[in-house]
């Protein structure tokens, strides 16, 4: 068994038997506590929602501004031109162009988090939908990254915003910090985007919608929490 697996069984081992669900706050001090990677292990949520995948009008998607953030720099790029290419340049974007992104990206360059597009250009920005789609990066109107009005949504974005949605499974894997986040930080972020998700229940979806909370670290065990304390927060 390889070094990092006994650390994970170490891990395991570590995990009060019996004791699942959790108390929220105990969870996550427990996961910092195991947090045995070198690096600042990111602490990720997974819910299994009472939805049929299958269906598109029960799909779930929508958005949250953590109160703590992600711990990392957004990176935003803007598929833009003339005023609204200087009102995004003036917003703190990382990147603005039009064709010139394109042939940045279509060579292969990806080194951003979002990207927002005004709605002249997305017949552009099609051009690139193969490398920007399978990775959430196509701007969207429904997210309200295809606009003319930038600046306000760059804002939002390097303050926080950040997106969601269900995979094919029903369940949403999401990242709401970093273990070297203080305890409370990293319940107040989750509280924020648990709040956010039941938001976003679809009005089709019937029964338990947040069936199964589960809590981990990069390199971690998962630990299951009940939705009910985390809303309590």
């Amino acid at each position: 068994m390889t070094k990092e697996g006994k650390k994970y069984k170490k891990a395991q081992e570590a995990i009060p038997a019996g004791e699942q669900p959790m108390s929220v706050k105990k969870a996550l001090a427990l996961i910092k506590d195991l947090a045995y990677a070198k690096f600042d292990e990111t602490v990720d949520v997974d819910i299994n929602l009472g939805i049929d995948a299958s269906k598109g009008e029960q799909a779930v998607r929508g958005s949250v501004v953590l109160p703590h953030g992600r711990g990392k720099q957004v990176r935003v790029v803007v598929f833009a031109k003339g005023d609204h290419a200087e009102e995004a340049r003036k917003a703190g974007a990382d990147f603005v162009g039009a064709d010139d992104l394109i042939e940045k990206i279509a060579s292969g360059w990806m080194d951003f988090d979002f990207a927002i597009a005004t709605p002249d250009l997305m017949g552009l920005v099609g051009k690139v939908a193969k490398q920007l789609g399978p990775r959430g990066l196509l701007p969207n109107k429904k997210l309200g990254t295809v606009t003319f009005e930038v600046a306000p949504v760059i804002a939002d974005l390097k303050r926080g915003r950040l997106f969601f949605k269900n995979d094919k499974q029903g369940l949403v894997h999401f990242a709401i910090g970093k273990v070297s986040f203080d305890t409370d930080q990293l319940a107040q972020n989750l509280a924020a985007f648990t709040k956010a998700l039941v938001a976003a229940k679809p009005a089709s979806a019937k029964g338990v919608y947040l069936q199964k909370m589960t809590l981990s670290s990069t390199m971690g065990v998962g630990i299951v929490v009940s939705p009910e304390d985390v809303l309590r927060v």
